[in-house]
C-alpha cells in the first residue's frame, strides 16, 4: 500500500470516528435536553397547579374559589399524561357540584382525593421520565466511550506504525547514501517496492549502479593517471616528496631516494618521523615543515662525493571537500631544487668581481693622484679647456673608485668575511660625520640638512667607519632625489630599548610596487634616471644587520621616504 494511501485511509477513518463522535454527543446530549424539559413543562407544572388549588381549599372566603378555578384551568391545559385528561374532567365534576350544591364536604373530601391522584399520576411520570433520562445518559456515556477508545486505538496504532513506516526507510536511504559518498558504490538499497519509498529505493539502486559502472570504467584510466604521474616525477631532477596529512610518505621519486640513501621501499607508507628518526636529513626537513621563514639559506648536503646545495620549497596542499567552505590540509609535498651549479656560478662571479675590482683600485687611485698632480701649479700651468677636462677626468676617475670600493665591500659581504671593528662609537659625531661629508652636496640644491639631536646619547657598540659609510649613503640618496630647496631631516630617538635613527626627505618617493625590492642588489627604481650601481641599500643593508641593526623604510610615492635605522640595545 502507497504511503499516500496509509496516510489518507489512517487519517480519512480517524477524522470519520471524531466526527462520529462528536455526532453521538450532540444528539444524546439533545435528547437530555427534551427529557428534562419534558419533566420540568409538563409534570413539574401540574405538580404546581395541583399544590396551588390544596392551598386554595384551606383558604376561607369567597375568592378561594376563583383561585382555584383559575389554577384547574390550567392544570385542564397541561393534561399530559395517560388518564390525566379523565381525572381533570373528574375534578371539573367534583369542583362544579361542590360550587352550584352548597358546599358538601363529601365533594370538598373527593376533590382533595382527586388532587392527590393528580399529584401521585405526575410524581410517576417523573420518576419514569429520571429513569429514561438516565438510560439515555448511560447509553450516551457507552457509546461515547466506545467511540473514543476506537478513536484511542486508531491514534495509538497511526503513532505507532506511522512514525516508523515514514522515518525507517527515510534512515535506511540517508546511511546507503552515506556510503555511496564515502565511495562504497555496491550499497543497495531494498524495501517495499508497492509505496513511493520502494520506487525512490529502486531510483537510487539504478544510480548506484551506474556510479559503479562508472567507478569501474575509470579505473583503467586512473590508474594509467596515476603511472602517468609517477614517471613524471621521476623524471625530475628535483627531490620530491609527498606526505598525507598524517606525516606519512605517499611518494617520492628516484632523486629523492638517491639524496635520502634509501629504497622506495623503506619509505612510502611509512611515518616520516620515523624515518626521521635513523635519518638526519629526513628530520632536518620534518622539522622545518611548517616553519615560515622569510629567507631559508640552501641546504648543504654531500652526494656523490661533493658538497651539493638545494633550495628547500615545502607545500602545504589544502582542498575544500564537497559541500563546505572551508579548507583542509590534505597533505604536503617537499621539493630540494639542485642549485650547486648555481652556487659554483656565483661563487666564481664573486671571486672574479673581487680580483677585478682589486686590480682596478690601484691604477684608478694612480689615476687621481696623476691628476691632483696636473692641477698643481708647481708642475705648470693649464689652460681653461684643459682645466675642465682634467676636472671631468677626475669625477670619472671618482666614481670608478666608488663604484670599485662598492663592489670589494660586496664580495667581502657575499663571501661572508666582512670585517668589523666594534668599538664603543659617539652617536652624535658619527651623524655629524655623515652629514658633513654630504654639505657640499646639500649646498649646491639648496637643501637643508636638518639634525635633531637629544641632550645625552648613549655610547653604541659599532663598526664607525663602516656606518658612517652607511649614514652618508642615505643621506646622499635622500639629497640626490629631493626637489631643490627642500629639506633632509636626521632625526635621532633612544629610549631604554632602543636606539632609531631617521633620515626623512620631501623627494619622489618609491613607488609602492618597488618597495620590497629596493634593498636588492643591483636594483634601481625604473624611471628615475639617477646615476648609481644598486648596490649602495644593498651593501648598507647587510652592514647594519651585521653589527645587530635592522633597517627599513616607509614610502609614499610623490611625497618622499623615511629611512630608519634601530640598534637594539
Amino acid at each position: 500500500m502507497r504511503i499516500k494511501t496509509k496516510l489518507t485511509l489512517g487519517l480519512g477513518l480517524l477524522f470519520a470516528l471524531i466526527v462520529f463522535l462528536g455526532g453521538i454527543a450532540a444528539v444524546y446530549i439533545h435528547f437530555l435536553k427534551l427529557d428534562t424539559r419534558n419533566i420540568l413543562h409538563d409534570n413539574y407544572n401540574s405538580l404546581l397547579y395541583a399544590k396551588s388549588m390544596l392551598s386554595a381549599l384551606d383558604q376561607k372566603g369567597d375568592s378561594r374559589l376563583i383561585h382555584f378555578e383559575e389554577q384547574l384551568r390550567k392544570q385542564e391545559g397541561n393534561a399530559t399524561e395517560l388518564g390525566e385528561k379523565e381525572m381533570n374532567k373528574t375534578l371539573r365534576n367534583y369542583f362544579e357540584s361542590y360550587k352550584n350544591q352548597g358546599r358538601q364536604p363529601e365533594e370538598l373530601m373527593q376533590i382533595r382525593v382527586w388532587l392527590i391522584e393528580i399529584m401521585e399520576i405526575n410524581m410517576q411520570a417523573i420518576e419514569l421520565k429520571s429513569e429514561l433520562a438516565n438510560k439515555t445518559a448511560i447509553q450516551a456515556t457507552i457509546w461515547i466511550a466506545i467511540a473514543g477508545l476506537a478513536c484511542f486505538a486508531i491514534a495509538l496504532g497511526l503513532l505507532m506504525n506511522l512514525p516508523s513506516n515514514i522515518a525507517d526507510p527515510i534512515q535506511k536511504l540517508t546511511q546507503s547514501i552515506k556510503q555511496i559518498a564515502s565511495s562504497n558504490y555496491k550499497e543497495r538499497v531494498f524495501l517495499d517496492k508497492n509505496n513511493e519509498f520502494g520506487e525512490l529505493a529502486q531510483s537510487f539502486n539504478t544510480m548506484a549502479q551506474k556510479l559503479e559502472e562508472y567507478n569501474s570504467s575509470h579505473l583503467a584510466k586512473l590508474m594509467r593517471q596515476k603511472k602517468r604521474i609517477e614517471a613524471l616525477i621521476n623524471s625530475m631532477s628535483d627531490v620530491v616528496i609527498g606526505l598525507d596529512e598524517t606525516m606519512k610518505v605517499i611518494f617520492v621519486n628516484q632523486e629523492a631516494c638517491k639524496v635520502l640513501g634509501l629504497a622506495e621501499e623503506e619509505m612510502v607508507g611509512k611515518s616520516s618521523k620515523d624515518i626521521a628518526i635513523y635519518n638526519d636529513l629526513m628530520r632536518m626537513l620534518v622539522k622545518e615543515i611548517n616553519v615560515e621563514v622569510m629567507e631559508k639559506e640552501p641546504l648543504k648536503i654531500i652526494h656523490n662525493d661533493k658538497e651539493n646545495y638545494f633550495d628547500k620549497q615545502f607545500l602545504h596542499i589544502e582542498l575544500t571537500p564537497t559541500g563546505e567552505e572551508q579548507k583542509e590540509l590534505v597533505g604536503y609535498v617537499m621539493i630540494l631544487k639542485n642549485i650547486t651549479e648555481f652556487k659554483e656560478l656565483d661563487t666564481a662571479k664573486t671571486r672574479f668581481i673581487a680580483t677585478v675590482s682589486h686590480e682596478f683600485k690601484t691604477p684608478i687611485a694612480s689615476m687621481k693622484m696623476s691628476l691632483q698632480l696636473l692641477k698643481d701649479e708647481r708642475i705648470g700651468h693649464l689652460n681653461e679647456e684643459q682645466i675642465i677636462l682634467v676636472d671631468s677626468i677626475q669625477d670619472d676617475a671618482g666614481r670608478l673608485l666608488k663604484i670599485t670600493t662598492e663592489l670589494l665591500n660586496l664580495t667581502q659581504i657575499e663571501s661572508g668575511k666582512i670585517a668589523l671593528h666594534l668599538k664603543a662609537c659617539a652617536l652624535d659625531q658619527v651623524v655629524q660625520d655623515a652629514v658633513e661629508a654630504n654639505h657640499i652636496q646639500a649646498e649646491q640644491k639648496n637643501i637643508q640638512l636638518k639634525v635633531d639631536l637629544p641632550f645625552a646619547l648613549q655610547p653604541l657598540q659599532l663598526d664607525l667607519e663602516k656606518t658612517v659609510w652607511v649614514l652618508t649613503n642615505l643621506i646622499a640618496n635622500a639629497i640626490n632625489y629631493s626637489h631643490e630647496s627642500s629639506v633632509v631631516h636626521i632625526e635621532v630617538l633612544q629610549d631604554d630599548l632602543a636606539t632609531t635613527i631617521r633620515i626623512k626627505d620631501e623627494g619622489i618617493g618609491i613607488p609602492p610596487e618597488y618597495v620590497d625590492r629596493i634593498f636588492d642588489r643591483y636594483f634601481r627604481v625604473p624611471s628615475t634616471h639617477r646615476e648609481g650601481t644598486g648596490l649602495g641599500l644593498a651593501i648598507s643593508k647587510e652592514i647594519i644587520e651585521a653589527q645587530g641593526g635592522r633597517i627599513s623604510v616607509n614610502s609614499e610615492y610623490g611625497v618622499g621616504s623615511t629611512f630608519v635605522l634601530v640598534f637594539k640595545h
